[in-house]
């Protein structure tokens, strides 16, 4: 008797849980007088290991040779800090009736933060795309993000309460960009090392980015910041983000067709060009928005989550679609996990 193929699970990624864990642990205890003291100290210094680590990861040499494909690199760009903002922008419509302006701040600078790169190359390895392009889109990404977002940012939230300032860009040059460049500066040295022992640095990573949200989240919860939140705002900002994953999915398909890219390139802008990185995402916002993180991630960490399960859906069927060519099987092991949390600009 023919047996039946069990269809695959759709990704509940074990880190978001993590994060979720966290946020209950801010609202049950969160981090008051000194303590919250230390514990901003240590997130800003977190933060800045992260990027550093961040910097001392990227390989230079493998960046450049992708410029080859060009072509592919900016349409992802473009649908990542153009195209995604714009439909942003177009979102401010919806407050105040799905939306209250501190949500739509949070989806408006989901829309600014780079792509991401380790769940983008499963996806692509998994949809038989073209996976040495969405190693280097996912990296040339995360690496204009670090500049581009807190610019973005700087000019599309600054006259808003709560958005960032001239002294949010200072902290994002010293915390971010600074500490980055010198990971870079000192990869000749430590590049080995951090490669070594890449899984318990990643574990640095993800600790980082937990006590950044702790942080955040505690802030929120002292100031009282949740009691503005409704179960009825957080379906229309669930809805809103269904939207503008669909729209986005749709663009970058149908878009890399009009513009002549092969099925391949196609299933890598589709990929890398509609998905936004939870992990550089966050630290981010630590930065730019202070006490109003909490609000401010919110989006990004549901829309996340969002992204990696439709995505998943996505990529086994383009994987099963007859015009695809049957060469070597994706990966068991990424099959089997493909929706890690993306751990920045060094994965993959």
């Amino acid at each position: 008797m023919k047996r039946l193929r069990r269809p695959g699970r759709l990704p509940i990624d074990p880190y978001v849980v993590l994060l979720l864990g966290t946020v209950g642990l801010a609202a049950l205890f969160p981090a008051r007088g000194t303590a919250a003291d230390v514990s901003a100290g240590a997130s800003t210094a977190a933060i800045a290991l992260l990027f550093f680590l961040y910097g001392a990861r990227l390989s230079t040499r493998e960046a450049l040779d992708g410029l080859r494909h060009w072509r592919l690199h900016v349409t992802v760009l473009a649908c990542t800090f153009l195209v995604f903002p714009v439909l942003g922008l177009a979102a401010r419509a919806l407050v105040p009736v799905l939306l209250t302006h501190p949500l739509y701040q949070g989806l408006l600078f989901l829309t600014l933060v780079p792509s991401t790169v380790q769940s983008s190359i499963a996806f692509t390895s998994i949809a038989r795309g073209n996976v040495p392009a969405a190693i280097c889109a996912g990296s040339f990404s995360s690496l204009v993000g670090i500049v581009v977002t807190p610019l973005l940012a700087a000019v599309l939230l600054g006259g808003s309460g709560g958005g960032p300032s001239a002294d949010s860009l200072v902290k994002i040059v010293l915390q971010l960009l600074v500490p980055f460049l010198a990971g870079q500066v000192l990869r000749r040295w430590i590049g080995g090392f951090v490669t070594r022992h890449k899984k318990v640095l990643g574990y640095v990573d993800r600790g980082s980015i937990l006590l950044v949200v702790y942080t955040a989240f505690s802030e929120g919860v002292v100031q009282g910041i949740w009691h503005r939140v409704s179960p009825l705002r957080l379906g229309g900002l669930l809805v809103v983000e269904a939207v503008l994953l669909a729209v986005m999915l749709l663009l970058t398909w149908y878009g890399a067709k009009a513009l002549r890219f092969g099925r391949e390139d196609r299933i890598t802008i589709q990929f890398a060009g509609s998905k936004k990185s939870l992990a550089a995402g966050l630290p981010m916002a630590g930065v730019l928005f202070g006490a109003h993180a909490s609000l401010a991630v919110l989006p990004l960490m549901l829309f996340h989550q969002m992204q990696l399960m439709v995505c998943a859906v996505i990529a086994r069927r383009r994987a099963q679609d007859p015009a695809s060519e049957q060469g070597p099987a994706a990966s068991e092991d990424a099959s089997a996990n493909p929706s890690p949390v993306d751990a920045g600009p060094h994965s993959g």
